[in-house]
This record gives C-alpha cells, sequence and structure tokens, in this order.
C-alpha cells in the first residue's frame, strides 16, 4: 500500500531538535483528546487505527540515529490501543518503538505525540482520521473526507509525508533573527516530570465579541491578557536582576502560506510582546502591541529569512556531524528568548457525519523545559477549549490571566488535573 513512500524519512527541520534535547528530565510531548457521545468500543478503535496507521504512514516508523542525522525508519510493529498513562517521558519500549501512543477511556480517545513525528496540525490529522474512521465502522456514517480528516481507503500521497521545509527553503540564503532575553516565571517547582493543567471551556461567541470590540483575533486577544498577566508577575517579582522584556511564543502553521498537506512538522513561530522597562502597558495597548507585531512578523519577506537561515544551519557540517551542538542551538535560540507559549489549532470543521458523535476536542502541552508553563487551545461547536499547564506550585499567572477574562466579560468553567 506504501510502495511510493520511501522506507525511512530524514527528519524535517523542525523535528531535529527535540529527540537532541530529550533527557530523563525532558522530552517534548503533547497530547490531543476527542471526546464522543458513547463509551468507546476498545475492538472497533483497533481496527480503525491499523487502518489509519497504514494511511498515515509516519506513524508506522520509529526515530533511528545516524552517522550524521536522525531519521524516522519504517518498522512492521503494529499499534495497540495502549492504557492511558501520565503525560511525560515516552516509554518507546512499551509503544513498539513508535513515536506515538494511544489509548482510551470512558468516551474519550487520547493521542499523545513525540513532537519529533508531527506538530499539532499533522497529529490532529491522524487523530481526526482516527476518530472518523472509528465513527464509520462503529454507526456505519457516511464521511465526506477532508484534509483534516482522510479516506483511509486511499493510498498514501508523497506530498503528504515530504520535508515542506525542504521543499519550500533549501538552498535559499537567510538570516537569524535577533532576539534578547526575556523575563520568565519564577516559583517552585513541582516534583520530577509533574505537570498541573488547568482547562477553560469559553463561549467563542463571548470571546469572539470582545474580539470585535479590539478588533482583533482570537489569538491576538489571548497572547495580550497572557502579557497582562505577564506584567502582574513582573510587578509582584521582588528580583532585582529580572529582565523587561515579557513575550509570548505563537506557533505559526505554515501549510496555508505555502500549500503544504504534509502531516510532519512544518510550522514556525513568532515571538510578541513588549519591554515595560519604562512602565507597565494598558490592555488597549498591549492588544495594538501585538496585532502590529503579528502583522510585521507574518510578511513572508520577516518570516522567511529566518525560516531559511534554519534549514540553511542544519546543513552546515559542524552541526551534521555532532548532535550535542543542535541542543546548545536550542539552549541559545530557544525558550531563554520567550516567556510563555500559547499555540491555537484554530476552529476545527468536522465532516457533518462525524458532528453528532464528538463533543469536544482538547490540546494539552506537557512540561516545558525553560519555561514555566504554556497555554494551549482549539476551538470546536461553539467552543474554545483552553489548558494552561505549568510545572510550577504557584498558579499567580494563571489567576491574573483568567481575571483579565473575567473583566472583559468572558465567562468560563474550569478544571484541574495532574497530567503526571
Amino acid at each position: 500500500m506504501i510502495a511510493s513512500i520511501p522506507a525511512t524519512l530524514r527528519l524535517d527541520n523542525a523535528a531535529n531538535i527535540y529527540p537532541a534535547s530529550m533527557s530523563k528530565h525532558y522530552s517534548s510531548l503533547y497530547r490531543m483528546k476527542v471526546s464522543l457521545t458513547d463509551p468507546i468500543d476498545i475492538s472497533i478503535l483497533q481496527e480503525a487505527l491499523l487502518s489509519v496507521s497504514e494511511r498515515i504512514p509516519t506513524f508506522r516508523c520509529t526515530l533511528k540515529a545516524g552517522a550524521f542525522w536522525w531519521y524516522l525508519k519504517r518498522i512492521n510493529a503494529t499499534p495497540s490501543i495502549l492504557p492511558l498513562t501520565p503525560l511525560r517521558h515516552p516509554d518507546f519500549k512499551e509503544q513498539k518503538g513508535l513515536l506515538y501512543r494511544v489509548s482510551a477511556e470512558d468516551a474519550s480517545i487520547y493521542l499523545d505525540v513525540f513532537h519529533a513525528l508531527a506538530d499539532g496540525n499533522g497529529a490532529l490529522c491522524f487523530l481526526l482520521t482516527l476518530t472518523g474512521e472509528y465513527i464509520r465502522l462503529k454507526y456505519g456514517a457516511s464521511i465526506r473526507y477532508n484534509r483534516l480528516v482522510l479516506d483511509p481507503k486511499l493510498r498514501p500521497a508523497y506530498f503528504e509525508v515530504e520535508d515542506s521545509f525542504k521543499t519550500v527553503f533549501s538552498g535559499r540564503h537567510g538570516q537569524l533573527e535577533q532576539n534578547v532575553d526575556a523575563y520568565h516565571i519564577r516559583g517552585h517547582a513541582l516534583p520530577h516530570a509533574a505537570v498541573r493543567d488547568l482547562r477553560a471551556v469559553i463561549q467563542m461567541e463571548q470571546i469572539q465579541t470582545v474580539c470585535r470590540r479590539f478588533t482583533c483575533t482570537v489569538t491576538e486577544l489571548l497572547t495580550a491578557a497572557m502579557l497582562w498577566a505577564l506584567q502582574e508577575e513582573y510587578r509582584n517579582d521582588p528580583s532585582e536582576k529580572k529582565r523587561s522584556v515579557l513575550k509570548v511564543s505563537v506557533p505559526v502553521n505554515l501549510r496555508p502560506l505555502y500549500d503544504s498537506r504534509t502531516v510532519r512538522n512544518f510550522s514556525s513561530y513568532v515571538n510578541l510582546g513588549v519591554d515595560i522597562k519604562d512602565g507597565y502597558l494598558s490592555f488597549e495597548q498591549l492588544v495594538s502591541a501585538v496585532k502590529a507585531q503579528k502583522a510585521h512578523d507574518l510578511q513572508k519577506e520577516h518570516l522567511e529569512p529566518k525560516i531559511a537561515a534554519n534549514v540553511e544551519l542544519e546543513e552546515m557540517f559542524i552541526v551534521r556531524m555532532k548532535h550535542p551542538i543542535i541542543d546548545i542551538i536550542n539552549l541559545l535560540h530557544g525558550d531563554r528568548f520567550c516567556s510563555q507559549t500559547l499555540s491555537n489549532m484554530g476552529l476545527v470543521q468536522l465532516p457533518e457525519a462525524m458532528t453528532p458523535y464528538v463533543k469536544d476536542l482538547d490540546f494539552i502541552l506537557g512540561r516545558q523545559r525553560g519555561n514555566s508553563g504554556a497555554f494551549s487551545c482549539v476551538g470546536y461547536n461553539g467552543k474554545l477549549y483552553l489548558h494552561m499547564t505549568r510545572k510550577t506550585e504557584r498558579n499567580a499567572f494563571e489567576q491574573a490571566f483568567l481575571g483579565k477574562l473575567s473583566s472583559l466579560g468572558i465567562g468560563f468553567q474550569l478544571s484541574l488535573s495532574n497530567l503526571a
């Protein structure tokens, strides 16, 4: 079925950093979850998983280290539905070498992914295709497939597993962006690998009403509220050496910009923020700053040079020769330049035949390496599902953020859980 797909695929440009920086204390993991109307039938889900993992063949690969590069290698392991576990360092042995884990509990399907395999959009495609096939098998639904819900009966196409960074940016010369170190939230760390997750469910109509008031997007509004909360953290931080730059890193899905349909990694980021050394800013000023920076940084003439520079850097001989150098690059050009992360998957539109069975969607980032936590969200069926994860005991930042939303007239339902 997958004769047109190579048996090995070198890791894409964005993926290289994840195996390099993985340790017993940290690995870049995230979780996606879809909740259905009825309890999951494990045998049907297992049948769907076998079909979909053939349809998206990178999900039948393991991670291998070559002389110069890590790569994905096709393996014969049969994926299985596994027990739900904490979101912590992956047990690749239990997962038969696979870089993801599918679990089911009650009426929910969980997908935990090691970031070297796919970014959030690629993983969401896999999860929703799996969900669509499960719904088809269990309920006999006739699904009209789209870019997020693939037809399992079709052969996989090479463009779905290509390294779009190489396709678009190979051979270009770029320039790494210049950054300054950002403020980081301080606080007593939770025990090893522990992660607290605060989930907020928000009515989309409420948040869109506020967005219209400020003429901004949902991402811009949430980013501004995070910067507001960072100002509060800064104000109450007694350190005399604290940095005055507050920044939120916002991942950017590159697929619509370059007509890519890869299910691997193909995203970049923009760091949006302010320097408050001369004083604090009003919320209106924060929204204006975020809008202006985002509009500027997402222009291709500003976005492309840093992506091309990263692709060019990967080809340098010294980086090819020494894996640890990639880890150093991550430390020098990673979390130190942002205070927090906001990853917004956007509004998900499912095929009409699936909507009666799908109640909600969740997207959750795991424990961060250099920052205290991260926010992630996805919109579905009139609601925004927002997750605030952290590795610190204190939750003052999250409370300040939620307080700002409340002051804007945005209500929410909260639930707290321990992910690990």
